[in-house]
This record gives C-alpha cells, sequence and structure tokens, in this order.
C-alpha cells in the first residue's frame, strides 16, 4: 500500500478567491464530482463552498507552513512499511466550524475520523483540519499520520460498530502514530473506564458521541449526557495505548 499525497491547497485558494454566488457552488459541485455526477473525483467534502474569507485565510496559513511539503515527507517515511499495491491519495480537507454555519466541529470531526469507508473504497484518506484551530507544523504532520492509520484499520475492518470497536480503532492510531503526548494517572480514567466496560457493546450512536467528545458538544444537539466531562473517549485511547 501506498499513500500518495493529492496537492489541492492551490486549487483551493484559487477557488475561494471566486465570488460568492451560484458560480461559485456550481464550481464546487464540478470540482467534486465533474460533469456527470456520478461520482466523488475529488475528496474536497469537507470544504464549505460558499466560506467567506477566513476560509481563504486558514488556507493561506497552511501554505505558508507548507503543509503538503509536510505530509509528502511524512509519507516517504512512513511508506516503506506498509504492504500490497494499493494506492490511497491524501488530500487535506479544511472544515468551517467558525460559528458553526457550515459545519460543527465535533460531528464533522466524528464523520471524519469514522465514517470513511466510502471515501477508502474510493482510494482517498482526508485529514481534516478547522478554520477555528491554531495551526503548527508539529501539529499538522501528527494529524495527516493519525488519519493516514485510520484509512489502514478501516481498510482492515470496515466502519465501527460498537463502543469497542470505536475505540479499539483509536487506540490503533494512537499505537502506531506515536502521539508523545502526556498520559494523565491512571486513576484520572476511572470513571470513564467504568463508563466504557458498561457499554463496551452498545451501538447508540448518542453513547459512543458523548464518550467521545462528552456532555458539553452532546449539549449542542440535545442528545442525551452520560457524565463524559473534559476526559473523554480519545484522551481514553491514548492512555490504553501507552499502556501496550
Amino acid at each position: 500500500m501506498e499513500f500518495i499525497l493529492l496537492p489541492i491547497l492551490d486549487k483551493m485558494e484559487a477557488f475561494y478567491q471566486l465570488p460568492r454566488n451560484n458560480k461559485r457552488f456550481e464550481t464546487y459541485l464540478f470540482m467534486l464530482q465533474g460533469k456527470d455526477k456520478v461520482d466523488l473525483i475529488l475528496p474536497i467534502a469537507g470544504y464549505n463552498p460558499m466560506g467567506d474569507e477566513n476560509v481563504l485565510l486558514k488556507i493561506q496559513a497552511l501554505k505558508e507552513l507548507e503543509a503538503e511539503k509536510l505530509i509528502q515527507k511524512m509519507l516517504a517515511e512512513l511508506n516503506p512499511q506498509f504492504e500490497g499495491d494499493r494506492k490511497i491519495a491524501i488530500a487535506i480537507n479544511l472544515a468551517d466550524d467558525i460559528g458553526g454555519a457550515w459545519s460543527n466541529n465535533a460531528t464533522t470531526d466524528f464523520d471524519s475520523k469514522f465514517k470513511i469507508s466510502a471515501l477508502v473504497k474510493r482510494g482517498f484518506c482526508t485529514p481534516y483540519f478547522f478554520t477555528s484551530e491554531t495551526l503548527s507544523k508539529a501539529m499538522i504532520i501528527q494529524r495527516s499520520k493519525e488519519y493516514v492509520y485510520r484509512t489502514i484499520f478501516c481498510i482492515e475492518n470496515g466502519n465501527p460498530s460498537t463502543l469497542a470497536d470505536y475505540l479499539k480503532q483509536e487506540v490503533y492510531v494512537q499505537q502506531h502514530s506515536k502521539n508523545n503526548q502526556a498520559i494523565l494517572e491512571a486513576t484520572a480514567f476511572a470513571n470513564i473506564e467504568k463508563h466504557y466496560q458498561e457499554n463496551a457493546s452498545s451501538t447508540d450512536y448518542n453513547l459512543i458521541f458523548n464518550f467521545f467528545y462528552g456532555d458539553e458538544a452532546s449539549l449542542l444537539f440535545e442528545f442525551t449526557k452520560f457524565g463524559i466531562g473534559e476526559i473523554t473517549g480519545f484522551e481514553f485511547a491514548k492512555y490504553i495505548a501507552a499502556k501496550k
């Protein structure tokens, strides 16, 4: 398997300099699906076609940090360890979550990490960044590496179903991407570990979303809250991965 960079930032920078009108939206659809609109030909579904200057500025910030060169170098280091002839094109996606007008941060993040089988089937990997985020070179590399390993996990396992599947994916991602973020003491994870053990077989979207994004995010959508605070499923996955 080989991951290949699909350069997209120059194209998206030019796109966001078009006037914000129906023609821009039609241009976006053409870029996304081509003339026949039969299938996805360019993985840009994360972009807000009617986004304003803040999207353009964040694209330019990604370019100033040489995001695509960083990803290309990272892929050159990772690719030799992968087996098989399959090729996956990796393209940066930028979600416009400022003000929530187009993309909610948590739900968009959830889908970009856990509902990717359709993209993977078409040979795409799309690391997501958000207009609200502060970018850095280290973050770009780590984020993209994590999406590479989510893609590999999806190829081998498909989209997760139960809470246990979701957590297994994120533990795998953290183990292989070697996230060096400091881990809290074991006692800090007692409550979420108990909650996980009691609900590992659950397929309830509300419960799974809450597990990874917490009560505050669930409250925005009037989802059921399960008492998940600042320590969420992502932190729990890092903790488990660090123990292995």
